[in-house]
């Protein structure tokens, strides 16, 4: 390779894995994130999840259509976007269909409960089934952005992600973007040996996004976390907020945080 060529292609690397905001950071985005509004439980996990500067990554405006997958009745992400959606935007959030199991059942009613309880923020929310590609998330081609935390693991172990995605790409307008975090596994061990702890390694991910029909556009470090092992025994569900193993060595494992995750950001093709 020439040095002229080489140094285009560091410059691509640098790009492609950049944790710089694409913009200025948002004042009201901040104010949101900020606000008392949020429950104290979401609040405390703002240290390991970096909610503005995951948003701005990914390039969320407040003029922006926005699908959320699996807000659940937690609605980490859902609090901060909703009201940030509410008068130029709009959110939608992709929740349980009727054959989920009882337990997440429980929790989608939970869901509806609490968007109707504030309507001043939540009143404008879309609430639509999701499974797999069994229903349309949003009107085919009209999404700007559609949005997963957390949830890619599960989809490959139950064999929904194909579906996943396709529902995914059919929602999204052409060069709309699909917006990944997930828990980042290992690279010196296979996806088959780290599947039932909850990790997935971030090239396969970043492989199976782009053969469903996306583009790779870039990666960001901003929920990275280098005290992860990836080794526990309860897999990712050993570290908080989840805590598997109650009280023992629950100081070492609060010491550690969060787990390390990869934020990947795609466009339609």
């Amino acid at each position: 390779m020439t040095r002229g060529g080489a140094l285009l292609a560091a410059l691509a690397l640098t790009a492609a894995c950049s944790t710089a905001p694409l913009r200025q950071p948002d004042p009201r985005l901040a104010q949101l994130v900020a606000s008392a509004h949020r429950t104290p439980a979401n609040a405390a996990r703002d240290p390991w999840r970096h909610p503005q500067e995951t948003l701005e990554f990914f390039g969320v405006r407040e003029t922006s259509t926005v699908v959320e997958i699996l807000p659940g009745s937690a609605g980490y992400y859902l609090e901060i976007l909703a009201p940030y959606l509410r008068e130029k935007g709009r959110y939608i959030a992709a929740s349980r269909d009727p054959t989920a199991p009882p337990n997440y059942l429980a929790d989608h009613q939970k869901l509806l409960t609490r968007l109707a309880a504030d309507p001043a923020r939540y009143g404008k929310v879309a609430v639509v089934p999701f499974k797999a590609d069994r229903h349309d998330i949003a009107p085919a081609g009209s999404a700007d952005f559609v949005l997963t935390f957390r949830n890619l693991h599960n989809w490959i172990e139950r064999g929904e992600v194909d579906g996943a995605l396709r529902a995914f790409h059919r929602a999204l307008k052409p060069g709309g973007v699909l917006g990944v975090v997930d828990h980042r596994g290992r690279d010196d061990r296979s996806q088959d040996v780290q599947m039932k702890s909850g990790y997935v390694r971030q090239d396969f991910a970043i492989a199976l996004i782009e053969r469903a029909g996306f583009r790779f556009v870039a990666a960001s470090e901003v929920n990275a976390n280098a005290r992860d092992t990836k080794d526990h025994p309860a897999g990712v569900w050993t570290l908080p907020p989840t805590y598997r193993l109650k009280e023992q060595d629950r100081a070492r494992y609060q010491a550690i945080g969060e787990s390390d995750r990869f934020t990947l950001k795609f466009v339609k093709r």
